[in-house]
């Protein structure tokens, strides 16, 4: 197996397909087409063995602003597993990897929500949870938090450079102002 990583724009058709039909399985009625915000440089990261996409995930990006800091930010969305092999640790091989391209990347911290019943999961690939957290997305206008009423998500993080790590503490338990538009309320 490997590991594929380009521009969502650039991810080859015969990839794409498949990966809309597995998040269609996870997902009924969402996605038809690529809809991230091109603003957020979206790029996919597709873990392939032969010509099946057997796990898939798509990494976002901005700048945050956060306790008077400029942070350049990255985290996942749409992580999803073939249907059939979930449980066989593919996921949280595709998952371990972005981390690891996002600090190589230069990334200051990879920040993200996740299904509070999928910590342990993110947990296992390397992400550690923010507790009491909670991500802003949305507008400034018409904001979108992970704390609103019938959503149960937990704030996962790492923090790769040393201004990050220093400052690491001002995460916890705070409101992050990710702010990551309308076609990506939250990540």
């Amino acid at each position: 197996m490997r590991v594929l990583s380009c521009p969502e724009v650039e991810t080859p058709p015969e990839f794409r397909d498949q990966v809309l039909r597995m998040q269609h399985q996870a997902w009924p009625g969402g996605r038809t087409s690529l809809t991230h915000d091109p603003v957020l440089r979206p790029v996919s990261m597709l873990l392939v063995d032969a010509d099946v996409v057997v796990a898939a995930l798509d990494v976002l990006a901005k700048e945050i602003v956060h306790a008077g800091q400029v942070y350049s930010a990255a985290g996942l969305s749409t992580v999803v597993t073939r249907q059939d092999i979930r449980g066989r640790g593919h996921g949280r091989v595709l998952v371990s990897a972005a981390r690891d391209a996002i600090a190589e990347r230069g990334f200051d911290i990879g920040l993200f929500t996740c299904d509070r019943p999928l910590q342990g999961f993110y947990e296992s690939a390397g992400w550690r949870p923010l507790p009491g957290t909670v991500l802003v997305g949305g507008t400034v206008e018409a904001p979108f938090a992970s704390d609103q009423p019938g959503f149960d998500k937990v704030t996962m993080a790492d923090f790769f450079s040393e201004a990050a790590k220093r400052n690491q503490s001002a995460f916890h338990g705070a409101r992050v102002g990710l702010y990551s538009g309308e076609i990506d309320k939250l990540w």
